[in-house]
């Protein structure tokens, strides 16, 4: 799996909707629609692909989401996201494609027609996401609305007058009363109103089968299907303009706050906040409302959606412009927006518990198994060499199950030759400790070092020598060099793999090694350079002191110009940088 977070893809929702890639810097480089969420944002970071998915995986640092209630729905919004984002991957993978619409005219003589560019002098419908259903339906509508179809008036009758599919402007007087009963009618059919004209429909189709006119019934059966699939849209689509959608959800300690943003029957944006809970819920919700319009300054709605809740608390303007739905596809719109605000805390939830189990409850965890009272801060220990040389170790200190690298300590071995790992824990251990004890600060709970039985003894030996009683706790691995369980008070204990415990301790030895493994390379490269550096003719202790002060500089070879060295001798300096 590539790099992303693998609690977040795992908490995804198999529910359809839209999913939003983003840049390290926060910008949105992908929009894309799903089925299940699930299975498509995770799919991402699975397995290979082609060039132009890698490129796009290799940029992404985070993603979020948005839940609709169908695919159909998903694909609505998807193309809104992309039209407001413009998102680079987007416009590069679908060749800035654009969605199809049905077109009314707003001309003395209306036509209708099919089309992806947009007008302002002109009413549109759509998008559609079967964009054959949609050319077939304008078929349909031409073939029952007498409407003009010529894009400029003819001088004398069409076909289509003859036919009876237009009212002939082109050859007589026709006036706006001529359109009063056809243009609402066609309105209504393309918001999606349809049950009746369907049921009309199946209807003629068995009375034409039933006259043995099967060429009709056909027909009939083709505008059926074609009216029902094309009439699926965004539920926002087909009743809300501009509307804004409130809803919220909250926890003990959290409130979550969604919007939707519904513009020309399109939900154009999605806005929220995830916040901590200090008063009572629905006081901070209608609060955050106030603030929303009055200081953030977003403009005000036509109307605004909301649950069940008092608006008294709500400023004059923003009241004035409130309705509380209680059915209907407002109700229902106001519920999903619910359901992703329930989203969001749920996956706060689960993010929270995950981290308290790898953090604060590990801890309390790891206090009952070691029969203490409790543990705050953990020091813990590792051992680094390459058969023998430039032996370090170092130590990580965690304070409440966190990180608290402000107190990481880092060792050269003195007193110890060769690879002794019992010796250098016991030498590192007694100076850690007499260091604190002279000073006066506090010591840790628990002593973590790793390895088994020997180290362990070794850093207790020490411990005894300072007359300090310091539980200490062995993480020993097994022959794959991966933790395998624990060693206290000369006792082996295991632990399920699977618990935040082990997954804590785990992260914990992973860290002191790699700060100890870090800290050696440091301490081997210089030791190795030093000593490379003694045998270049020339280059006596002051000059050798010099190259050391700026060694590991961004511009290190370009700052040796400045030490009058001689061309030969910054050759082979740079030539000794160069095999680090």
């Amino acid at each position: 799996m590539y790099n992303m977070d693998k609690e977040k893809l795992n908490n995804l929702p198999k529910q359809p909707g839209c999913y939003l890639m983003k840049n390290k810097e926060g910008e949105i480089i992908y929009v894309g629609k799903a089925k299940n969420l699930f299975n498509r944002v995770r799919s991402y970071f699975v397995g290979s692909h082609d060039g132009k998915t890698t490129a796009l995986v290799s940029q992404i640092e985070d993603f979020e989401y948005i839940i609709t209630s169908s695919e159909t729905e998903a694909f609505v919004l998807e193309m809104n996201l992309i039209k407001k984002h413009q998102p680079h991957y987007n416009i590069k993978l679908t060749d800035d494609k654009r969605y199809p619409y049905i077109c009314l005219t707003l001309e003395e003589h209306p036509r209708i027609f099919y089309t992806r560019e947009l007008n302002k002098k002109a009413k549109y419908y759509g998008p559609y996401p079967n964009a054959t259903a949609a050319r077939e339906v304008v078929d349909i509508l031409n073939k029952v609305y007498p409407l003009r179809k010529c894009y400029r008036l003819p001088k004398k009758e069409c076909l289509y007058y003859h036919l009876g599919q237009c009212l002939g402007p082109c050859i007589k007087e026709i006036t706006t009363q001529d359109y009063e009963n056809i243009l609402p009618e066609i309105n209504a059919f393309l918001k999606g109103n349809n049950k009746e004209r369907i049921k009309n429909l199946e209807k003629k189709m068995k009375e034409a089968s039933k006259n043995l006119n099967f060429e009709k019934a056909k027909e009939y059966r083709n505008m059926m299907r074609h009216l029902s699939a094309v009439v699926e849209k965004q539920k926002m689509e087909l009743s809300l303009d501009d509307t804004d959608v409130f809803g919220y959800v909250t926890t003990k300690n959290y409130i979550s706050v969604q919007i939707f943003h519904i513009r020309d029957f399109k939900m154009v944006e999605r806005t929220g906040s995830l916040l901590g809970l200090i008063d009572n819920p629905e006081e901070t919700f209608i609060s955050f409302i106030n603030q929303f319009y009055l200081i953030a300054g977003y403009p005000l709605p036509k109307e605004i959606l909301l649950p069940k809740i008092d608006l008294s608390g709500l400023a004059r303007e923003i009241k004035n412009i409130c309705f509380i739905p209680q059915r209907g596809k407002k109700k229902e719109m106001v519920d999903l927006v619910m359901v992703n605000a329930q989203e969001k805390i749920d996956l706060l939830i689960k993010k929270e518990k995950r981290k308290y189990e790898k953090s604060e409850g590990a801890m309390i965890e790891l206090a009952k198994i070691l029969a203490l009272d409790s543990i705050r801060t953990i020091e813990a220990f590792d051992n680094s060499n390459i058969q023998g040389s430039s032996s370090v170790s170092a130590m990580v200190s965690y304070k409440n199950g966190l990180p608290n690298k402000k107190e990481y300590r880092k060792y050269k071995v003195k007193t110890v030759k060769d690879a002794d790992d019992y010796h250098t824990m016991e030498e590192v251990i007694e100076r850690r400790y007499s260091r604190l004890q002279k000073e006066g600060k506090q010591f840790p709970d628990l002593i973590v070092v790793d390895g088994g039985k020997p180290q362990v003894t070794a850093a207790e030996t020490a411990l005894k020598r300072l007359h300090l009683q310091i539980p200490v706790l062995g993480l020993f691995k097994d022959d794959k060099h991966k933790t395998q369980g624990l060693f206290y008070k000369n006792k082996e204990i295991k632990i399920d793999k699977k618990s935040g415990l082990f997954l804590f301790l785990t992260a914990l030895q992973d860290e002191v090694h790699r700060y100890a493994i870090s800290f050696h390379h440091l301490v081997h490269t210089k030791n190795t350079f030093i000593s490379g550096l003694e045998k270049i003719k020339g280059i006596g202790e002051v000059k050798k002191k010099q190259i050391l002060q700026i060694l590991g500089r961004e511009n290190f070879l370009e700052e040796l110009d400045e030490l009058k060295l001689t061309e030969k001798q910054k050759q082979e300096i740079a030539k000794l940088y160069g095999d680090e």
